[in-house]
């Protein structure tokens, strides 16, 4: 036996190489072809839009005889969002002012939430767009509300919290 030979001969490399080679090709396709299949590639699409949304609260708002509270949310900047996807949601009855100060409708049950689409009319909630809530009687139940804006997507299966508010005795 040549012991010199053993060292320096050297043809069975390419093939080892071959071989990882083509098991990593094919752990890399079916990957990418699994994530497809299973519908991953789908949550990819609908990602969470980057929005901020000022709050701004005012106590004690008197008019007509009536004392009440007012929390105006406002699309502060970031991403278009479609206004059928987003809701305002809070933990007491509320009433929405709409952009030319009219009373919408009372919200029938409790825990609340309401469609930002049925609060205003625009179809895209851009930089600027807001609505008003109030208090539905004059006893400062917002004082103690926690109210969140949420983003929902259009098939429905996801959803995120993109603003989240607490009155100051929440």
């Amino acid at each position: 036996m040549k012991l010199k030979q053993l060292f320096t001969d050297d043809d069975a490399v390419s093939p080892v190489i071959g071989v990882i080679l083509m098991v990593a090709i094919t752990v890399i396709l079916a990957a990418v072809i699994g994530t497809f299949v299973l519908g991953l590639g789908n949550q990819v699409q609908s990602t969470t839009p980057s929005a901020n949304f000022a709050v701004n609260f005012e106590n004690d708002v008197s008019a007509g005889g009536v004392t009440w509270d007012n929390v105006t949310i406002t699309h502060d900047g970031g991403d278009k969002i479609s206004a059928t996807q987003l809701n305002v949601s809070s933990g007491t009855s509320f009433t929405y002012l709409n952009s030319s100060g009219t009373a919408g409708a009372t919200p029938a049950n409790y825990n609340t939430t309401m469609s930002f689409a049925a609060m205003e009319s625009p179809s895209q909630v851009t930089a600027g767009t807001g609505v008003t809530v109030v208090s539905d009687t004059s006893d400062h139940q917002l004082d103690s509300a926690t109210f969140r804006v949420i983003w929902q997507s259009e098939n429905g299966d996801n959803s995120a919290t993109l603003r989240k508010w607490s009155g100051p005795d929440a």
